[in-house]
């Protein structure tokens, strides 16, 4: 007889399962506690129960575990400095959506070399998220993969949907699952109505095909995530930070009967991925809530400890230690400059400001 499915299927690697990976690398009790915590501090900050405003603030993917965690400390300290005003999540993303070709993150191709070892990619990265938990610092990652919260999702404290992903019914159905806030960006024409559209069913409880601890196929049921948000990354060739931007999305809010929280991407289409004009994106939301707003509850940063980003060389050996290789980010120095600023101009102004 002859064959008709598989035909373009090359092998079927046999993957672990997300429970033998936490087998391997069990949570501990000081990573709990920092999930925890940075989940409840940013449902009360969306709540309008917390007055402060979080910033999730890091690389726009990890590449080198030793530089991230480098760069995890730095940013654990600048927390510490600035918790009063401001709750600091770290952006650790492993998986890079691709509008064409390219590196697909440490997931997927973890030696960068096109092996593609996503059952070692995998291990290293829930590793990764373990040790930046037990820092005492929230993480907060791009659900790209369906499956791949089942691997790492008791370390992530805030998630986030994808432009090229917030029209996606299967990742709508995930995140009405997921255990954190979720933050649904924009899409990339710049229109905000399917990440509006995602929120609300997102909130819905759903079922849907998805793998259990054991691996096994199975129908997952969810109770439906009341914390879905819209995260502004501009797009369509233009910005959306600016007032009348932040206005016409709070109407969209508004006509949805959501909550009015709103998160702005400094980087991607708001700062025409230059990372020098993130500062000055930064700069323009919080002068507008000093002004008033009252909907924006948070800002994220692409921030590396060096500026800029790099290509990847055939000879890794080569790469810029605290380099990007995908989108270029601020350096540290900037960053904190700008963390440091925005929680000058706050202090004084997030203690006052009526969410009610």
């Amino acid at each position: 007889m002859q064959k008709t499915e598989d035909l373009n299927i090359a092998a079927f690697d046999l993957m672990p399962s997300p429970d033998e990976v936490k087998a391997r690398i069990p949570i501990t009790e000081e990573a709990v506690r920092t999930v925890v915590e940075g989940r409840r501090a940013i449902e009360a900050i969306l709540d309008g129960r917390d007055p402060r405003m979080f910033g999730v603030i890091g690389p726009c993917s990890i590449h080198d575990a030793a530089a991230g965690l480098d760069y995890a400390r730095r940013l654990r300290l600048l927390a510490e400095e600035v918790k009063d005003t401001l709750v600091l999540v770290m952006r650790v993303y492993f998986e890079k959506p691709r509008t064409s070709v390219g590196w697909k993150g440490f997931i997927n191709d973890p030696y960068m070399d096109d092996s593609f070892r996503i059952d070692e990619g995998m291990e290293r990265a829930r590793r990764f998220l373990l040790q930046v938990n037990e820092l005492g610092l929230p993480a907060g990652t791009e659900a790209l993969d369906p499956h791949a919260p089942q691997y790492y999702g008791d370390l992530v404290s805030w998630t986030a949907i994808g432009a090229r992903t917030s029209e996606s019914q299967t990742h709508r159905e995930m995140s009405s699952g997921l255990s954190t806030p979720v933050g649904f960006k924009n899409g990339t024409d710049g229109d905000v109505d399917a990440a509006v559209n995602a929120i609300l069913s997102a909130g819905r409880p759903h079922s849907f095909l998805g793998v259990n601890g054991q691996g096994q196929s199975a129908i997952i049921r969810t109770r439906g995530n009341r914390y879905g948000h819209l995260v502004l990354r501009g797009g369509g060739g233009r910005p959306n930070f600016d007032t009348v931007s932040i206005s016409l999305a709070e109407q969209a809010l508004t006509r949805a009967k959501l909550p009015l929280n709103l998160v702005v991407d400094c980087s991607h289409a708001n700062s025409w991925k230059k990372p020098e004009l993130q500062p000055l994106v930064l700069r323009d939301v919080v002068h507008q809530v000093r002004e008033g707003n009252r909907s924006v509850v948070g800002f994220m940063v692409e921030s590396f400890i060096e500026d800029g980003s790099q290509p990847i060389p055939d000879d890794l050996s080569k790469l810029r230690y605290g380099c990007s290789v995908t989108d270029a980010c601020v350096g540290w120095d900037t960053t904190v400059e700008m963390v440091r600023q925005a929680r000058e101009v706050l202090k004084d102004v997030l203690p006052r400001r009526d969410r009610g």
